[in-house]
């Protein structure tokens, strides 16, 4: 069917979406807005790995920091001097990671290419972040962290592990 036979796709989404749910518990499949069915669901796919991204951006980004201080800038100190919420945003990243993997599983296969796309973003924070911290002649530049993430994706989840 066209869109246009389906003004609440556009005008009052959450009750198109209840009519399109209750067209398919009743079987009525001749009556459905498929096309605009179709454009929903590969939509909302695409939220839920954009989503993974976010929270791996933020989890890498912390994680970037907290290695690069903490072996790097001042290898005998446990803990960060500036950036003691590092650890607070990595477990929380990592919560939400797990939350989002748990409720979504399909996720699971694009793990490996969410880790690809979401470190470049990272880095570059990372960089920008932790140059606000330093003095100028120790300014990071894109050399001062891998070209690509060092960890593996198991390590990046591991509650117990930091770099």
């Amino acid at each position: 069917m066209e869109n246009s036979e389906y003004p609440l796709y556009h005008s009052d989404y959450p009750k198109w979406l209840a009519l399109q749910r209750t067209l398919l518990a009743e079987r009525r499949f001749d009556e459905l807005d498929i096309d605009n069915l179709l454009h929903t669901m590969e939509y909302r796919m695409g939220d839920f790995v954009d989503e993974l991204e976010s929270h791996l951006v933020n989890l890498l980004l912390h994680l970037l920091k907290q290695h690069y201080q903490t072996q790097v800038i001042n290898p005998r100190r446990y803990e960060p001097q500036e950036f003691r919420s590092w650890f607070d945003s990595i477990d929380s990243a990592r919560g939400e990671i797990s939350r989002l993997l748990n409720k979504h599983p399909y996720l699971k296969s694009h793990q490996d290419e969410a880790v690809v796309t979401s470190y470049p973003y990272a880095k570059k924070r990372a960089i920008k972040q932790m140059n606000q911290y330093l003095p100028r002649e120790q300014w990071l530049t894109d050399a001062s962290f891998p070209e690509a993430c060092p960890w593996p994706w198991e390590q990046l989840l591991d509650e117990d592990w930091l770099p």
